[in-house]
């Protein structure tokens, strides 16, 4: 399958993407802004707060947080000074709502809203998690109802390091390889309680191009194989998975520039949309290579869905350009 053009604007803006009862339309203008006084490099994540406000994690030192409101306003905009800033969570503590942002150059800091650092985990090195040869190139964050931090090495060692809330190590699990229990870009995580379910977590093994499901103590459950999709990280609503696909297998069944989409999956696992890709088909039970179908996407990193199930799509290597809005219909 090649792709044969870019859709013009007026194609784009009657262009209707994915399947079943997960359809939208493109909005590329949404969060354009002048990249004269607000650049960005890639947009990597995106978080909503009980405010219904949409805050953007760039890898711009200029502006690491681009905050919008959901018409895509710009409301404000800081900075930590991030070269690599990489990896969003929101937290919710009751009093006050808390950033988890991960720096591909190492540092793992919380912040409040505004961008003031309450907190930072050092690197495993530092403390003897990890001896000198090992690789720390942190990518995400999850937080657990109970407050423990997992923190997703995905560009380093390939493990996931979990803290208490004080910031104490539990332990790790993970590492590189192709066991069952092993990872190749063990790039993101999320708690998963869809269901009303005894949280577990969902971790990106994005080069088998996968999720996989561990226990809160890092115990190996299942595997969820999405052939043909290198995800990244998951994104629970409701009772669906979203995520944002990097690339796809495109051609020579090789992972392929420029071949990004949405993928999203029901409460079962089961992969039920695909916007921008191949309709999802299951033969015998076992789901078949998904890849781009519309030049649409570029690399999708992220996605973040809103309270009337929008999606919001954040690309790396995508020419500098702001997050696409995607419109339920």
């Amino acid at each position: 399958m090649s792709v044969k053009h870019d859709f013009s604007l007026f194609e784009l803006k009657n262009k209707v993407l994915g399947h079943g009862d997960f359809t939208y339309q493109v909005d590329t203008k949404w969060g354009n802004l002048d990249p004269t006084k607000v650049p960005v490099v890639n947009c990597h994540e995106m978080v909503m707060d009980r405010k219904g406000r949409m805050i953007l994690l760039t890898d711009e030192p200029q502006n690491n947080v681009i905050i919008y409101d959901q018409s895509g306003k710009l409301l404000e905009t800081w900075t930590l000074g991030l070269q690599s800033a990489h990896g969003l969570t929101l937290v919710d503590e009751g009093d006050a709502e808390y950033l988890w942002i991960v720096d591909n150059g190492g540092r793992v800091v919380k912040t409040t809203l505004s961008g003031v650092v309450i907190a930072e985990i050092e690197s495993p090195v530092v403390n003897g998690i990890y001896d000198e040869k090992m690789r720390w190139t942190p990518t995400e964050t999850a937080v657990a109802p109970n407050g423990d931090l997992y923190i997703a090495d995905g560009y380093g060692s390939q493990f996931f390091l979990q803290y208490d809330s004080e910031g104490n190590f539990i332990r790790k699990f993970g590492g590189s390889g192709n066991g069952d229990a092993e990872f190749s870009t063990a790039h993101g995580i999320a708690v998963d309680q869809r269901g009303g379910a005894a949280p577990t977590l969902i971790c990106t093994s994005r080069g088998h191009n996968s999720f996989k499901r561990f226990s809160m103590d890092g115990a190996y459950m299942e595997t969820i194989f999405l052939p043909g999709a290198f995800v990244c990280r998951p994104v629970i609503h409701g009772d669906n998975l979203y995520s944002g696909v990097c690339w796809s297998r495109l051609k020579y069944l090789n992972q392929t520039d420029n071949s990004g989409f949405v993928t999203i999956l029901d409460q079962s696992n089961q992969v039920v949309s695909n916007p921008g890709g191949t309709a999802p088909e299951y033969r015998n039970g076992e789901l078949q290579l998904m890849v781009q179908s519309d030049p649409v996407f570029k690399h999708c990193h992220d996605v973040c869905i809103d309270q009337d199930e929008n999606i919001y799509v954040c690309q790396w290597n995508a020419g500098k350009t702001y997050p696409i809005k995607l419109t339920r219909v």
